[in-house]
């Protein structure tokens, strides 16, 4: 209970980083030096100030300097942060998340985890899935699969990287960008690396799910029209997670409820 404690709060943690990392990614800077700030009246904020959700809650939503609302989105952030650990925490002790066993394992699924929640909150908030964000969670990715089982990555990671991005570049193609960002086909070739077959089966199915009813809700209550641009990238995302934490089991319960 305790452990799950600390996972949760360090969670919370992260979620606060991340959330400045958002910010200084469409601000062009870097979130690696300088103290944290108010984003509107620039004032540095002391320890008191970053206490995730405490203080959102503390100063009722409210800069303690200049008194603006503060978004929702900070102690939502780091809320979902906390929940996102805490599951992958205890589905991977419990082996339910392969590759699992290992402080080292954990550790990666954590870091990857922290790269897709901001690529969700920047892609949501500028329909733009960043760079500088994906190359990174690729990469270690790429070096993750690599290392294991002696150099070689398990079967069928890269090949399903390749046929997600694949489809993903064969719609962005057809469309001409109108129906699949190109930001899209590259995210789609990470999910693969990541899941590998065949749970990126899983994934790429619960996106299209989430985004054709989200997307029919948004029309019918008046909120987008037919034409109006969604990101695509959150739902790609939302599927990823399902399939991780719970692929095996939505695989399991498709089978039998076919055959």
């Amino acid at each position: 209970m305790i452990l799950n404690i600390l996972i949760f709060i360090f969670g919370l943690s992260i979620g606060s980083f991340l959330n400045c990392v958002v910010y200084r990614l469409e601000k062009n800077q870097s979130f690696l030096k300088g103290r944290s700030y108010c984003p509107k009246c620039k004032h540095n904020l002391n320890w008191k100030d970053l206490i995730p959700v405490f203080s959102f809650l503390f100063f009722k939503g409210k800069c303690k300097y200049c008194h603006k609302s503060i978004s929702i989105q900070y102690p939502m952030v780091e809320i979902l942060t906390g929940l996102v650990f805490l599951l992958i925490f205890n589905f991977s002790r419990q082996g339910g998340i392969p590759p699992s066993g290992t402080m080292f394992n954990l550790l990666f699924l954590l870091i990857v985890s922290s790269f897709l929640i901001t690529i969700f909150i920047y892609d949501l908030k500028h329909y733009i899935i960043p760079d500088k964000v994906l190359f990174p969670a690729i990469l270690i990715t790429l070096v993750f699969n690599f290392s294991r089982q002696g150099g070689i990555p398990p079967s069928g990671t890269i090949l399903s990287a390749l046929i997600a991005s694949g489809f993903f570049l064969i719609i962005f193609l057809i469309s001409q960008g109108h129906w699949m960002g190109f930001g899209d086909v590259k995210l789609a070739f990470f999910m693969g690396l990541f899941l590998g077959y065949p749970n990126i089966l899983v994934a790429l199915f619960l996106a299209f799910f989430l985004g054709a009813i989200i997307g029919v809700g948004l029309i019918v209550f008046g909120n987008k029209k037919l034409k109006s641009e969604v990101p695509f990238g959150p739902f790609l995302i939302t599927g990823t997670f399902l399939a991780l934490l719970w692929g095996q089991e939505i695989i399991q319960w498709y089978m039998n409820w076919v055959f």
